[in-house]
């Protein structure tokens, strides 16, 4: 039995600088790592199959866990059926790449148990096909993001704490994109630019999931009297750095949704993973 980690992710900004003629469209941002942890358990079973519990209200052949799983089985040397078993502790559709994350935990572990043999960045091409967002978990670092999310350059940033709230509604990114008043031309910017002004870089969806979504609303007011509340991803989670002058225990305690204390990593743990015999 092997038992994993499979971390979170905040943006610590994201703007969307413009559409490619596919549809997707291209985007900045900062992925920060935190230490807020989904559980995955991976038992080898005599039959082929590959079941998964946890995720009941996810169909198989949607699950990105299952479809990680179908993408290595290829270059498998030691195939085995497995049971694999999720401890959610992240919240889904909440822009903490969750799903992400257990995907790229997937690739990590199968590529081991099965002896794939496949080197980092190949796992991570193959995240792509899974998510914008499965590769920075593959490559398990913080990054400046650009294209869809996709290009990675590695950053070194400070030690941090978060408080994050997870208000009690489920934003569909679909339908945030489609909204005819998101921005989609931000300027182009760079990490040195950021390093500068950090409080100056915002999120181009919050503005819509304020307005569409009266718990983000009341989330950010919250957490605003604090500190600057930022939106991670397309929400619905909402966050503000934790400062020394602040009553953590009295703003955790009087949020108006679930409320998390998170630390800043500087790399996944999952990066030097490695599957004893």
């Amino acid at each position: 039995m092997i038992r994993v980690p499979s971390p979170a992710k905040l943006n610590l900004f994201l703007h969307i600088t413009g559409r490619r003629d596919n549809g997707y469209h291209e985007l900045q941002t900062i992925f920060q790592l935190i230490d807020l942890y989904d559980w995955m358990t991976f038992d080898p079973i005599a039959e082929e199959n590959i079941q998964i519990e946890g995720l009941s209200e996810v169909k198989l052949e949607q699950n990105l866990i299952y479809r990680a799983a179908q993408l290595l089985r290829p270059h498998a040397k030691k195939p085995c059926g497995l049971k694999i078993q999720i401890e959610k502790n992240i919240p889904m559709g909440a822009g903490l790449g969750g799903g992400s994350s257990n995907a790229a935990t997937t690739l990590i572990v199968l590529n081991k148990l099965w002896q794939c043999g496949l080197n980092e960045q190949q796992l991570a091409d193959y995240g792509v096909q899974l998510g914008a967002d499965v590769p920075i978990f593959v490559l398990g670092r913080n990054a400046w993001a650009e294209g869809i999310g996709e290009h990675l350059s590695f950053i070194d940033l400070a030690q941090k704490q978060f408080i994050v709230l997870k208000p009690d509604c489920f934003i569909s990114t679909q339908a945030l994109f489609s909204q005819k008043t998101l921005t989609r031309d931000s300027k182009i910017t760079t990490f040195c630019a950021y390093q500068l002004e950090p409080s100056s870089f915002g999120n181009n969806f919050e503005p819509l999931a304020r307005q569409l979504y009266p718990e983000v609303e009341e989330a950010m007011q919250y957490l605003d009297q604090f500190g600057l509340a930022k939106l991670t991803g397309t929400g619905a989670c909402v966050f503000i750095e934790v400062t020394c002058e602040m009553d953590i225990k009295k703003i955790l305690q009087n949020a108006p949704c679930k409320s998390y204390l998170v630390n800043s990593l500087a790399e996944s743990p999952l990066r030097h993973f490695s599957v004893t015999c």
